[in-house]
């Protein structure tokens, strides 16, 4: 099974399994970490599972649609990594994708 390496905002790093398939918001609900709100649930349609991508996982990604383009531009917070984790679909290519979960806004 794949790692996923989630940093959380006070800097720690956890390394956790997840599934083929899953959203990485799923993986980082689904582990506990309450950080990451998620409040839609992963509609595309709240921003409030922002993170940052490692840079090196950036061509491994489809790029952002116009609509998490548009909800990431709502956050004061948004860097050249931005993503929401809700449309990061999770697979043994990412094996290592290291995410930070984002400042609340």
């Amino acid at each position: 099974m794949a790692k996923l390496i989630v940093v959380n905002r006070s800097g720690e790093e956890q390394a956790v399994e997840g599934d083929n398939g899953l959203s990485v918001m799923e993986i980082i609900r689904d582990k506990g970490f309450d950080e990451l709100l998620a409040l839609c649930g992963g509609c595309c349609s709240c921003a409030t599972c922002h993170v940052y991508v490692d840079p090196a996982f950036a061509d491994k990604l489809p790029a952002a649609s116009d609509d998490e383009n548009d909800l990431l531009d709502s956050s004061d917070h948004r860097n050249e990594t931005s993503r929401l984790s809700c449309q990061l679909t999770f697979n043994e290519a990412l094996d290592g994708l290291r995410i930070t979960i984002a400042p609340e806004d």
